[in-house]
């Protein structure tokens, strides 16, 4: 019996000895390969092409230097987004004074005179700038635009941000200046009340006076009168160390040159009124 025990034993081991060296060689197979295959997913097929990566597009900004009437920024983006993608528009809408002067004749539209458009791509803006530069707005006839010819012009080296910083500085000209102008409008109006007080007060001490009896003196403005041309002449002819005699005779040498003068053209008037007569 234990004969036989011994050898079922030894058969039992045998069998386990084989099971466990056959196991883990076909778990070590399967790992090598997904290495292999994870190593062909990572570089990639050799015969498969790589796809080349583009160029990132740059912007590019268009300037629009005449805006017809009735045009809104939605109608240029409709207008413009036929020829490529178009980011940002922004229009210059006329001045103050100019609104003014609409608003007292009685029309309240909004025009603008002035504008830019950024286009995704560069090379579109320039194309669009170069094609459609001094041609008619409208394709159609019925069109409002028809009429009105396309002012575009493609800006180099020209960034968003520089208008950003344009329309930021010209803000804060336009508060500056108005800074001023109320400051001014506050110093003459104090300036004016200041007076007004002034003259009142003066007024009552006047009225005191009076009633005491007392005499008043009222200023009188002093002021100094232009000379005239004679005084003129002859303050130079003093400077030239001339005596009065001299001045005088100086004088009558001028009235008789201009009566010569004129006896002359009396006897040419003569002279040629008799000629037409003969005639």
């Amino acid at each position: 019996m234990n004969i036989e025990e011994n050898k079922v034993n030894e058969d039992m081991a045998d069998d386990d000895d084989e099971e466990s060296g056959e196991m883990p060689k076909i778990e070590n197979d399967d790992e090598e390969l997904n290495d292999e295959e994870l190593k062909v997913e990572a570089e990639g097929d050799p015969k498969e092409k790589k796809v080349p990566v583009g160029k990132t597009c740059l912007p590019g900004i268009v300037y629009l230097g005449h805006i017809p009437p009735r045009l809104r920024p939605k109608n240029m983006r409709n207008m413009l987004s036929l020829y490529g993608e178009i980011g940002r528009i922004f229009l210059q809408p006329e001045d103050r004074s100019v609104k003014r002067k609409k608003k007292k004749a009685g029309t309240k539209a909004c025009s603008f005179t002035e504008g830019w458009v950024e286009f995704r791509d560069k090379r579109v803006a320039k194309r669009v700038a170069a094609s459609l530069h001094n041609t008619q707005m409208g394709a159609r006839k019925r069109s409002r635009f028809v009429s009105d010819l396309w002012n575009i012009k493609y800006l180099h080296r020209f960034q968003w941000c520089h208008l950003s910083e344009r329309l930021a500085y010209e803000m804060t000209v336009l508060q500056q200046r108005l800074r001023t102008e109320i400051s001014q409008a506050k110093r003459e109006t104090n300036f004016y009340l200041a007076n007004v007080e002034k003259s009142q007060n003066m007024d009552k001490l006047r009225k005191k006076r009076e009633r005491k009896g007392e005499k008043i003196e009222e200023k009188t403005w002093n002021f100094t009168q232009r000379c005239t041309e004679d005084e003129i002449q002859m303050s130079r002819l003093r400077k030239q160390t001339m005596s009065k005699k001299n001045l005088l005779k100086a004088q009558d040498k001028a009235r008789d040159i201009q009566q010569k003068s004129q006896s002359n053209v009396s006897l040419l008037a003569k002279i040629f009124n008799s000629s037409k007569a003969k005639d």
